[in-house]
């Protein structure tokens, strides 16, 4: 017994040290992070802006310490938002200090329509006089249609490069055939014949219209890319796409014979143009300023005004309840949205929607807030990369929405999902199910069973319902007749170069396109430099995005890196959702590459 007790004494006092030390290494860890995220990079006043998209990530929101990066030891990672990056690039280009751009696009980070204004933000750098090259060893579609945009581009004289420049395509899963064999039946209830969300469950091919949309949306989205690139490389999109079409593009020096790079440098090389550039003897003579610092220095601490642009950031899933700040969250943000029309310095608003949707319930919670913010403040609406289903939802009735050529909108459609087990848990489990309830249909959404006709029926017309109230949202807030809007709804999803030609959006144009139309709905202005721009939410400090990392709804994906992350992603809200919850959400998400 002594030795027992000695043993269990000695187990605690060594789990109370363990303790002991884990919380000061955690103590110590915030303070570093907090300690690095305090300190504002200083940058040189002088030198040539550098641009390595490896060392940064365009993102809808700032964050200059990545958290998780850090974590994994990568301490070069920041996150900067994409207004930030713009109004970094809009100073440079009028700052003496910043001599020319050098591009380095290899591993870019951004979402499809966040890199077309940014490649937008490197044209208008350029308009200073000031020259952009770009130096690229890996080419993939994303980083050469960034690359594409500087004055001169220059490819890799070594070998050993990949390129993927090869045209976009989608890639979709259908699950009937394995959903069958396990026994578990996804009882799918919608309205549009394009809202296939939820289509992977019930069949096991996709189904004509679900091709069509898709077809027509990679194609629109591809043409936006072609076009850029071909105007400003000085060729045809016709010869671009032959290019691509028949695979010419295997080496380095097949870029430059195309007219698709200006020439072939090795590292020395690609030094003395610095050089010359620069109009410097050595290279060591060059000074650099990473665009990362450049932007956080410059843009860190804006002057503040009583005369203020709210923008407020929809950004993420659309779900219910209010302690989620990964993502749109329905009680906090109609919260958030009351505070920012009792705020009487807050004069305009731009809303920034990069949401594929989600909850109809928080959906409309958000939108009837901005219903009463519009009453007393101008509302434009910017899209960022997704603004469909519930994205749409709030935002339909914004007095006037800017979406960019690639952003994927529209899907204004319902649907919900029922899954039922009932057989699996039988054939696989061997655990027989009971339902003992109080009134006939008590059990409809216990999983364990089918829904029967009178079952299915209920839950029709609740979707019916809403898809018809969706419907009078979207007419009543672009001015167009409901019967039209149910012609171009039914659930299909447009590329932002689409929309514009159908009504659901105004003008193609980014978030600094949005910032001018609220200064200019304000007071009249035709600039934003006289406003205080004012985020919601607020930007996480280091101990809030720390403490999101070990979050348990913000765990790392299963699929991560695999053919299934995109499926893992568009459907990981669904596994902890209510069965028979209504949803208005794109049945997937896109990332270019």
């Amino acid at each position: 017994m002594k030795d027992f007790i000695k043993m269990m004494l000695a187990t605690m006092a060594g789990l109370l040290l363990f303790s002991v030390v884990w919380m000061l290494m955690m103590f110590s860890f915030i303070g570093s992070l907090a300690a690095l995220s305090s300190d504002t990079p200083v940058v040189p006043k002088e030198g040539v802006l550098y641009m390595n998209m490896s060392n940064f990530i365009i993102a809808e929101k700032e964050n200059p310490m990545d958290v998780s990066a850090l974590m994994q030891g990568n301490m070069k990672v920041k996150t900067l938002s994409l207004l930030n990056a713009i109004r970094a690039l809009n100073m440079a280009a009028a700052d003496p200090g910043v001599k020319f751009l050098y591009m380095r696009p290899d591993g870019v980070s951004a979402g499809i329509a966040d890199l077309e204004e940014f490649r937008n933000a490197i044209l208008k750098f350029r308009e200073s006089g000031k020259a952009v090259i770009s130096f690229i060893e890996n080419p993939s579609n994303a980083s050469y249609y960034l690359a594409s945009a500087a004055d001169k581009v220059y490819v890799t004289a070594s070998k050993g490069g990949m390129n993927t420049v090869i045209g976009l395509s989608s890639r979709m899963f259908f699950l009937k055939d394995l959903l069958d064999k396990l026994g578990v039946n996804m009882q799918l209830i919608r309205h549009g014949k394009y809202k296939s969300a939820g289509e992977m469950y019930i069949k096991n091919q996709i189904s004509k219209e679900n091709f069509e949309q898709t077809q027509v949306m990679v194609s629109s989205i591809w043409n936006s890319l072609v076009d850029d690139i071909a105007a400003s490389r000085n060729i045809t999109p016709e010869a671009f796409n032959a290019l691509v079409d028949n695979l010419s593009l295997v080496e380095p020096e097949d870029f430059v014979a195309n007219g698709l790079a200006d020439a072939q440098m090795s590292r020395e090389e690609r030094k003395q143009k610095i050089c010359d550039l620069y109009m410097a003897e050595n290279f060591s003579d060059v000074s650099f300023i990473p665009f990362e610092d450049y932007t956080i220095a410059r843009t860190s601490n804006p002057k503040f005004s009583t005369n203020q642009i709210a923008v407020i950031y929809a950004d993420g899933e659309i779900v219910d309840g209010d302690d989620d700040p990964q993502n749109v969250a329905g009680d906090t943000f109609a919260e958030l949205i009351a505070d920012v029309r009792a705020n009487d310095m807050v004069k305009a608003v731009v809303l920034r929607v990069n949401s594929p949707g989600g909850s109809v319930l928080a959906s409309d919670k958000i939108r009837k807030e901005l219903q009463l913010l519009r009453e007393s403040k101008p509302v434009v609406a910017s899209y960022g990369n997704y603004a469909a289903s519930g994205g749409y939802w709030i935002s339909a009735e914004s007095g006037y929405i800017f979406s960019d050529a690639t952003t994927l909108t529209g899907s204004i459609g319902v649907f919900s999902l029922i899954p039922e087990f009932g057989k699996a848990v039988k054939n696989l489990a061997h655990i027989n199910v009971t339902s003992i309830n109080s009134n006939r249909h008590s059990d409809m959404y216990s999983s364990m069973r089918p829904l029967d006709a009178a079952e299915t029926a209920f839950a029709q017309q609740s979707v019916e319902h809403i898809y018809d109230e969706f419907t009078s949202i979207v007419a009543d807030g672009r001015d167009l007749r409901k019967t039209y809007v149910d012609s171009i709804a039914q659930g299909r999803v447009w590329a932002g170069a689409d929309a514009i030609k159908i009504g659901l959006v105004d003008e193609i144009g980014g978030i600094e396109d949005a910032l001018l139309r609220a200064a200019f709905e304000a007071d009249g202005s035709t600039s934003y430099d006289n406003f205080y721009i004012a985020s919601y939410p607020a930007p996480q400090n280091p101990l809030e995005s720390l403490l999101s990392v070990f979050d348990s709804a913000n765990k790392p994906l299963i699929f991560d890196g695999t053919p299934f992350e995109a499926l893992e992603r568009a459907f990981a809200p669904l596994k902890s959702a209510e069965s028979g919850r209504i949803y208005a959400r794109l049945p997937y998400e896109f990332v270019i590459r």
